[in-house]
């Protein structure tokens, strides 16, 4: 065989790179196994162990491993495996074109960033890219003819590329690389920030076109803390003060407009903002100390475009911010200040921290003092100059974290910060202002948290579907191909061992849906082994030798196999274009799959193989029971491709009409909002929970928001969605949503638990389990990718189908089948999601399902299609629909045997792969089942409609009912 050597040698080497690649996981894997069974369920007990057991080294001879080293090299586990947090991290992008500009006032640029934001929430283009359509829009509508050049907009003196004569084209081209470098500055600072909280394993990357950043943090258990050290942008700043004198006539007004005007707010008329300001308990040169309940219906109110319009003179540009926390001594009240602002809100100070540490104040509380660099120096001494025996608040991210009184001018840019602080809160100041601070505010815009309890049960679940598969696969093949299916399953080991090196090798991080992508990358394999078998058969039942049966096998099934792989990777890389987080996942590991297939099952296999039979061995290719199964079995199908015509027309009928009354239950993927997984001791009715939530989650005007409470898995856990404060992406208001249903849920929770308890559940109690966010923004950002997968899949398809099998009919047939799958899927789901026991939601993972049966069902078309194209070219005599079903007839074998295993496979990660996998794993068996159904009945009966009248008819075969039509109709003249 040629090349034998080389094949040989790659897979040598390729064992040895994974071999090395995989030793430290393993490594690491056993000293903390060991640490396990020495400790049991004692955490120190266990650090200790871990502390002696690390310092051994295992010697094998070519290599040293060392638990610290092995530990940093081990395979990297999604937080859905280990636990942990996953944030999309969005850089405010009208924040960096402020400070480009230089916080210009001027009015056209202000209307294009207004109108900026409000088409950015439904577009996919870059902000920057749709701020200068706008600002030309703006620009003609008031015929300003303004220039970006100008002073006014970004020829600054902070921007001394640009000249006063500097064209639009060349000013976008600079302001583009600065927003880049903006981003990348942005990611640099994450990076920093999550080194020093000593994470293990930490994936940051950026998302390109976006101004966003993925960070994944497995194994984090403090949640609140890594939200806050991502979100602060490090903005410190130092302000005036307004004090309540120069605003309590303008709360006075508000009171009045409130009561004519309350329902415009959003809020009832009967609300005395009085009372709720609390003036009487006035504090730390506030304005207001409000109770923490009311915080949302006071922002609500102030932020209002009426009680902006109703301000005085004195306050027209003045920021009313919350203090950092609560006072030790006032734990239930936030104090509000009124900050003095001006038309650009830029801050008299905006410090450049050059040091910062923790320090203790003489009353021995917790402090961060901080040395300003030379600028921040100069300003600081001129604002507390101007400011003796009057408040300066010290804020950073719009937070007064304290607002104490000058007492002289300070000249040397050294100041305190105070705000009641833990010893870890100022530690985290400390490394946020010593990372330095992001060029634009931030906010998490989607966030997923998966508590460790849950990561070792998906880890459980994941390996046991795992395992039961792979056995299901070795004991199938190995039964229906005898000692062929021996080397197959030897080919698949390899092929398995291969796969978890190369992730290994490339950094890509093993997660439970990329788990699903390596079991379909098996049953991929036992396809590839499957179409080279059935030809080998086909061989030697037509009289050759064993040794020539296997070389004609391999040689036939080329064609198939490379046609069927190369769609599937199409597929697979559509997904990881289109798709986000654990979709990528599931991509990478499918596309390494199926090339490693290729590579074990196609070329090492036939390696094996023919070292065997060149040494004048025999290799069986059937068993007994197998041998002539689907071997004489013929059909005619496209004499009853008009019955099928009508069935599918009524499942497509019935499915749109399902799709249009009863509609999806979409997830927050594709809605925005919140989910949470709650586990309780005992089963509970999720419609009385959903009852009392429904009363709970009420907005300001008192509105109810949407609550659904369905049982997750198990009776005792529920999957809880809500859109309630959908809008507001803030660490406030995560932790405000999970009080209220921590409060919600109390009855239902053992009696002694905290919020703090009920936030990081484990396997010992009760609490929520895993969350997800998605903000509005990224919900349509993944619906308009998710419908762009879809298109470029159907798309990459039918050029693919056109490109090898020159006809466009081929291609027709194709998409027609692909669409006919996709809309019965929908319309199962659409019809079923109120019944179902498991999620059926449509959001990413089922965009992700929908493009996997793609890529299966194009695979099945392939292969009946290319045994079309090869009796095309052999069979003159036969007519069309003879030569068609001849074609599906003789892959029956390969089409029961591919589908059956791979259904076998799927079914056995929807029993026992978990819960989070089963609405996944339910869409890839309605996919399987219908798209091996219209390979055969819809994709192949649409090429042979669309293909009739090229006069292939004509020739008389008379072995199908078509043909016996034809015969029977008198010649055309």
């Amino acid at each position: 065989m040629q090349g034998k050597g080389l094949i040989t040698l790659v897979a040598v080497i390729l064992g040895l790179i994974c071999l090395n690649e995989l030793l430290p996981t393993w490594y690491a894997g056993k000293i903390e196994k060991q640490a396990t069974e020495l400790a049991g369920d004692n955490p120190a007990k266990y650090q200790k162990e871990m502390a002696r057991l690390s310092q051994d080294t295992l010697n094998l001879g070519f290599t040293k491993l060392y638990y610290t080293k092995a530990k940093e090299k081990e395979m990297k586990l999604g937080l859905d495996l280990k636990g942990g947090i996953n944030v999309l991290l969005e850089i405010n992008q009208r924040d960096l074109v402020n400070g480009l500009t230089n916080y210009s006032p001027n009015p056209i640029l202000l209307e294009a960033l207004n109108r900026t934001d409000a088409v950015q929430k439904n577009s996919t283009k870059t902000y920057i890219e749709n701020f200068f359509v706008q600002f030309d829009l703006v620009n003609k509508e008031k015929n300003t003819n303004l220039k970006l050049a100008d002073p006014e907009i970004f020829g600054n003196t902070n921007l001394s590329e640009i000249k006063y004569n500097s064209s639009d084209d060349e000013v976008k081209n600079i302001i583009r690389r600065k927003i880049e470098a903006s981003e990348g500055s942005a990611y640099e600072v994450i990076r920093t920030r999550i080194d020093k909280m000593g994470v293990t394993q930490p994936n940051v990357q950026r998302v390109p076109g976006t101004g966003r950043i993925s960070v994944e943090m497995p194994g984090i258990k403090d949640i609140d803390r890594v939200k806050k050290m991502l979100q602060t942008s490090a903005k410190l700043q130092f302000w005036e003060v307004q004090q309540v004198q120069e605003v309590a006539p303008y709360f006075q007004q508000l009171t009045t407009v409130i009561a004519a005007n309350g329902d415009s707010i959003g809020v009832p008329k009967s609300t005395n903002l009085m009372n709720l300001l609390q003036l009487n308990t006035l504090r730390a040169n506030g304005v207001a100390n409000i109770k923490l309940s009311d915080t949302a219906i006071v922002n609500k109110i102030l932020n209002s475009e009426i009680a902006k319009k109703q301000r005085p003179a004195n306050i027209k540009y003045t920021q009313f911010m919350w203090g950092y926390k609560p006072e030790a001594t006032d734990p239930n009240n936030l104090v509000l200040y009124a900050i003095r602002g001006n038309i650009t809100q830029k801050a008299p100070v905006d410090g450049a921290v050059e040091s910062a540490r923790v320090n203790y104040d003489e009353l021995g509380r917790v402090v961060v003092d901080m040395q300003m660099d030379s600028k921040g120096s100069k300003d600081w001494k001129t604002l507390t100059g101007k400011n003796v025996n009057k408040p300066v608040a010290v804020t950073l991210d719009n937070v007064v974290y304290t607002a104490p009184n000058v007492v002289n001018e300070i000249p040397n840019g050294r100041t305190q910060i105070s705000g009641n602080f833990s010893q870890q809160e100022a530690q985290d100041l400390v490394d946020v202002l010593g990372a330095g601070k992001l060029p634009a505010s931030a906010k998490i815009v989607q966030a997923d948290v998966v508590g460790p309890s849950l990561g070792q049960e998906s880890i459980s679940a994941g390996m046991l579907s795992f395992g039961i598969a792979f056995l299901i696969i070795i004991a199938y093949i190995i039964f229906y191909y005898g000692g062929a299916g021996v080397y197959a399953v030897i080919a698949m080991i390899i092929n398995l061992f291969y796969i978890f090196g190369i992730m290994d090798s490339v950094d890509a991080t093993l997660t439970l849906p990329g788990i699903a992508g390596i079991v379909l990358s098996m049953a991929m394999a036992v396809d590839t082994n499957v179409i080279i078998y059935e030809r080998t058969k086909e061989e030697l039942f037509a009289g050759k030798s064993i040794l020539e049966a296997y070389k004609d096998g391999f040689k036939h099934a080329l064609s198939a196999i490379v046609d069927g792989h190369l769609t599937t990777i199409l597929t697979a890389v559509v997904l990881y274009i289109f798709g986000t987080g654990p979709i990528k996942g599931f991509a990478v590991t499918l596309i390494i799959g199926i090339l490693m297939t290729f590579f074990t099952s196609v070329l090492l296999s036939r390696v094996m193989i023919f070292s065997r039979l060149h040494k004048g061995k025999g290799l069986s290719v059937w068993t007994a029971p197998t041998k002539n199964l689907f071997r004489n079995i013929w059909i005619d199908f496209i004499g009853k491709r008009k019955y099928a015509y009508i069935i599918s027309a009524i499942l497509t009928i019935a499915s749109l009409i399902s799709i249009f009354t009863n509609g999806f239950k979409y997830g927050i993927d594709f809605t925005g909002g919140r989910n949470y997984v709650v586990r309780f001791e005992k089963p509970v009715d999720g419609n009385v929970i959903e009852e009392k939530l429904l009363q709970i989650f009420k907005t300001a005007d008192n509105k109810n928001s949407s609550v659904e409470a369905k049982t997750f898995g198990s009776d005792n856990q529920l999957k809880i969605s809500t859109d309630y404060l959908i809008d507001d992406e803030s660490l406030k208001a995560d932790q405000t949503i999970e009080e209220k249903l921590f409060e919600g849920l109390k009855a239902d929770l053992p009696a002694n638990m905290t919020l703090q308890d009920f936030k990081s559940a484990d396997k010992d109690h009760a609490g929520i389990v895993s969350s997800t966010k998605v903000g509005p923004t990224v919900a349509d950002d993944i619906k308009t990718g998710g419908t762009l997968a879809l298109i470029a899949a159907l798309a990459g398809i039918f050029l693919y189908i056109l490109l090898r099998f020159r006809k466009w009919q081929f291609s027709l047939g194709a998409v027609a089948g692909l669409a006919h799958d996709a809309i019965i899927i929908l319309g199962v789901y659409s019809f079923l999601h109120k019944y179902m026991p498991f999620n059926m939601e449509i959001n990413q993972d089922f965009i992700a399902a929908i493009l996997t049966v793609l890529g299966y069902s194009i695979n099945d078309t392939v292969i009946v299609f290319d045994r079309i194209r090869e009796y095309l070219r052999e069979k003159k005599s036969i007519t069309l629909a003879g030569l068609f079903d001849d074609s599906i007839s003789s892959t029956l074998g390969r089409t029961f045997n591919t589908s059956f295993t791979t259904i076998l496979v799927i079914l056995a990660i929807f029993i026992f792969g978990g819960d989070n996998l089963r609405g996944f794993m339910f869409a890839l068996l309605l996919g399987i089942g219908f798209g091996t159904y219209s390979s055969i009945f819809i994709a192949s009966a649409i090429a042979y409609d669309f293909l009739r009248g090229k006069g292939k008819e004509e020739a008389v075969h008379g072995k199908t009912s078509v043909d016996k039509e034809i015969v029977s109709k008198p010649k055309k003249a």
